[in-house]
């Protein structure tokens, strides 16, 4: 089978593109009527940047059917909750606002309340709201984003439920309206879904299986954004570096940076997230030799410790994960490197969390997002004998996070009096520019906000652990 059918096998087709778009009018035509003045619509998005990215998407459905975006959620007239499941604690913050808005909804009767994403994607979780929070009008998983408009229009016209959660791989939905929350930072999904199974993980049960963009379609994103005059561009996939494989495009991750890095213009790209077990040669050296790819690359590697990685099903080990970032360091000695690490995995012994206090010694991080194992109903690991106390794995991850900040403590003093090219970002709430390195390090500089969106060069005058401080060099 060709790469294109395949692409149109998974892809939303146009005919259902037409059909979302005949109900974007349909209930445009319904709040026109309903409302005096355009009806307020309030998105938050909880969860990492592929979220973030369908949360654009979302909010630029509801501005095509006649909604104002508004900051705050008193007064409006529609609440969208875009879910994450990675963690419980995501889930439980979820619980506990959709249960406060119960007294605004009796309140205002005409308000439309929408739960969607990877945490209704799961049966359970959808039950429990039909259940307990019976004031919900609309609730949708991962793979029918793309639908809202007809969701929307169903709950106007019937005043029923609107409970949607397709059981299937995912698909592909281009065609759709983004509403881009940054005017200079833009994020492009490449690719959905993931194929590994790490133990830990409910991503693969909640998004599908991988599936990738058309290459043509990305490039021709990003082109239409840096016209725009947008500086960076993020690729987003749950592993960029599967992009293509499934099926082969012809274009693997490393031919589509260089393709992105062929653009003119003066911006640039930034990935996440990379799995190391797909994390190839071949790709460190596209990013040592493309000049407009940022030179920072976020490897999780979740533990330090052979047995507990073979648990987690993560398909490579400690020793391959520091030669690989050997490599990486060898061809771009600039090189920044986060890292995400799971302490207290289920049947993790205190000398085998020591190996991962070690690695973390051994490479150097700029960064990590650190985090205690938190089980996943309907995965693996969640079923596995864990006699470890939470007070006891806290004990470790604060070690760990010592370790940490004496390494980056470290790292940012080494950066004091060099000068670096700096995306200008936003004000701090120190009243400061603030801004990020190539490296992904933030730095903060006085300077007119008018700076903002535009890069800089920044001498580099203080160090704290995490940050830098400033001075513009120009």
């Amino acid at each position: 089978m060709s790469v294109v059918s395949d692409i149109k096998k998974i892809s939303v087709s146009h005919e259902e593109a037409l059909k979302q778009n005949e109900y974007k009018q349909l209930v445009r035509s319904l709040v026109e009527s309903k409302f005096d003045s355009a009806p307020k619509a309030f998105v938050h998005t909880y969860g990492c940047q592929g979220n973030v990215a369908d949360g654009e998407r979302l909010k630029g459905m509801l501005e095509e059917m006649g909604y104002s975006l508004v900051e705050e959620l008193e007064n409006a007239d529609l609440i969208l909750y875009n879910t994450c499941a990675i963690r419980e604690h995501a889930e439980d913050r979820v619980f506990g606002n959709v249960g406060a808005l119960k007294k605004m909804k009796y309140e205002n009767r005409d308000m439309k309340i929408i739960l969607c994403g990877c945490m209704m994607q799961q049966q359970h979780i959808a039950d429990k709201i039909r259940a307990s929070y019976p004031f919900v009008d609309i609730v949708f998983g991962t793979h029918v984003i793309h639908k809202l408009p007809e969701f929307l229009y169903r709950s106007f016209a019937t005043g029923k439920k609107v409970y949607e959660l397709p059981d299937n791989d995912g698909v592909i939905a281009e065609e759709l309206p983004v509403h881009r929350d940054s005017e200079f930072k833009a994020w492009i999904p490449i690719m959905y879904g993931c194929n590994n199974f790490c133990t830990y993980c409910i991503v693969p049960y909640v998004r599908g299986r991988e599936r990738s963009r058309d290459p043509e379609t990305i490039v021709n994103e990003a082109k239409e954004l840096v016209a725009n005059g947008y500086k960076e561009i993020t690729l987003l996939g749950q592993n960029v570096n599967s992009y293509g494989k499934y099926p082969d495009y012809g274009c693997n991750f490393a031919a589509l940076l260089r393709r992105l890095n062929d653009i003119d213009g003066d911006f640039t790209i930034r990935f996440m997230t990379s799995h190391p077990k797909d994390c190839t040669s071949e790709l460190l050296d596209t990013m040592a030799e493309c000049e407009k790819v940022a030179k920072h690359l976020h490897l999780p590697f979740q533990s330090g410790n052979n047995r507990v990685l073979n648990d987690m099903n993560r398909r490579y080990t400690r020793e391959k994960y520091l030669e690989l970032l050997n490599y990486a360091y060898s061809v771009m000695p600039e090189l920044s490197v986060t890292s995400d690490v799971i302490v207290g995995f289920p049947g993790e012994t205190y000398e085998e969390f020591l190996d991962t206090v070690s690695l973390i010694k051994e490479a150097k991080f700029t960064s990590m997002y650190t985090f205690i194992y938190s089980a996943r109903e309907g995965t693996k690991a969640a079923k596995m004998p864990d006699p470890i106390s939470k007070e006891e794995k806290g004990k470790w991850l604060r070690e760990l996070i010592e370790v940490q900040e004496v390494i980056a403590a470290e790292r940012t003093a080494s950066m004091v009096r060099k000068t670096f090219r700096v995306l200008c970002e936003s004000i701090s709430k120190s009243g400061l520019i603030e801004g990020r390195t190539s490296g992904n390090i933030i730095i903060e500089f006085p300077a007119d906000a008018s700076v903002i969106g535009s890069f800089r060069k920044v001498r580099v005058t203080e160090s704290l652990t995490w940050i830098l401080r400033g001075e513009l060099a120009e």
